[in-house]
């Protein structure tokens, strides 16, 4: 199912649809401020495994992302201290994933890693199914497999490649190809693990 919402105006009934999938365990393809992106709600462990799944990822060995509507209730899901708060404060809402280290709140597929991305993108649709939802979203880029960019891009081509894997396709407009820079915070030093869309302002 694809469904148009509009960045600049996102209709209440269309949130609404977004939301119930969600609350349901489904799977959404939606737009960031970066790339189109698979999440679901990252506090529904079934619907985190089937992303997982999906995306062929093993959260024992990769670090697992979830996106926050703000900053106010981000020690429910890591461990931050004051130097680390002032630089994402800083720096979000923006196209950056800070790695932080897991807090025990978070249900145990993240903590196997010890350690969890969190991003705030600067994207009106994606904040605002975070904020009637409740819960962060868990997110992970849509990634090209045959290197059709066009795939990654264009929510139309979107719908049609996953249309048997999500349950819903949010067309928010063009999509970008540029990855979040990923700042690695974990270790009490600030270390770019990946440089993307964004320079850090320190």
């Amino acid at each position: 199912m694809l469904i148009k919402i509009y960045p600049e105006n996102p209709n209440q009934r269309e949130i609404d649809k977004v939301v119930d999938i969600l609350r349901g365990g489904g799977l959404i393809i939606y737009p960031t401020d970066t790339v189109y992106a698979i999440g679901c709600d990252a506090l529904n462990v079934r619907a985190v495994e089937k992303i997982c799944k999906l995306k062929g990822i093993d959260p024992r060995k990769e670090n697992l992302s979830i996106i926050c509507y703000d900053l106010s209730n981000i020690s429910e899901f890591a461990k931050v201290d004051n130097i680390t708060f002032k630089l994402m404060k800083k720096n979000l809402p923006g196209p950056f994933t800070f790695i932080l280290n897991t807090h025990s709140s978070l249900p145990k597929i993240y903590r196997n890693r010890k350690t969890v991305g969190i991003r705030v993108p600067d994207h009106s649709i994606a904040r605002e199914i975070i904020r009637q939802l409740g819960n962060p979203l868990l997110t992970t880029s849509v990634h090209s497999d045959d290197n059709i960019l066009e795939y990654m891009t264009d929510p139309e081509l979107l719908e049609e490649k996953y249309q048997y894997d999500v349950d819903l396709v949010i067309d928010g407009g063009y999509g970008g190809l540029t990855a979040s820079t990923v700042v690695d915070c974990s270790e009490g030093e600030v270390e770019i693990a990946r440089q993307g869309k964004g320079e850090l302002i320190y």
